[in-house]
């Protein structure tokens, strides 16, 4: 028991001591760009559901307005794209940056991936999730300026351990009967959107000028 115990204490230091030594995310470009404005587009819809990409764009002004940024009208901007014949994200991801920064003034571009949406079946408990990743690059170089990643589920803090198996098959399939048809992916994108593009989160995007937290506690270089 004693070895168990000796055994068990080396691992969980040596974990502690792993996640003491991550390394910081580096601010350096992002620091240099100091944007204080985001063109968000479109997101590319790697998920089965349709739904997938206006959900989580729609909910990526708040955290992004929040942390200090003007974000332009995401409404306005798909208008935009559409009265010149773009209305499928991945092209609109090809647009050069340059043609972006002249038309719409941006100082910085945020491309997004979500590559999970939406409510599944599993065999004792159904749930959504969500699940992107992005890229923000300063319109006026091409440099990137952060990449992160995210993903939320109505699953979280669940625990169906308990309870017999008959009980358990009822629950997840009426659990993903009642989120499909309340359109729940739209709520957990904006769980997603949140930790995705807050500046409150680890190795999120910094504040910015239109935040009182603007270079406060920023990361030094």
């Amino acid at each position: 028991m004693k070895k168990r115990f000796w055994i068990a204490l080396a691992g969980l230091l040596l974990l502690t001591a792993c996640a003491s030594n991550r390394q910081a995310y580096d601010y350096t470009a992002f620091q240099t760009s100091n944007p204080a404005s985001i063109l968000v587009l479109p997101p590319i819809n790697e998920s089965p559901d349709v739904a997938a990409s206006n959900s989580v764009l729609t909910n990526t002004v708040y955290p992004l307005a929040e942390s200090g940024y003007y974000v332009f009208p995401v409404e306005v901007v798909k208008q935009a794209f559409r009265h010149n014949g773009l209305d499928v994200p991945n092209d609109i991801h090809a647009i050069p940056l340059d043609k972006l920064q002249e038309v719409f003034g941006t100082d910085a571009v945020l491309y997004i991936t979500v590559t999970e949406y939406g409510t599944s079946y599993r065999v004792v408990q159904s749930g959504t999730d969500v699940a992107a990743n992005a890229r923000l690059v300063d319109a006026r170089t091409g440099a990137t300026l952060w990449t992160g990643s995210a993903r939320a589920s109505s699953n979280e803090g669940n625990n169906n351990s308990s309870g017999n198996i008959i009980g358990m098959l009822l629950t997840a399939v009426i659990q993903q009967i009642v989120e499909s048809v309340a359109d729940k992916g739209y709520d957990i994108a904006g769980v997603t959107s949140n930790r995705l593009l807050s500046a409150s989160v680890t190795d999120g995007i910094l504040y910015g000028p239109r935040s009182p937290k603007y270079w406060k506690n920023q990361p030094k270089q």
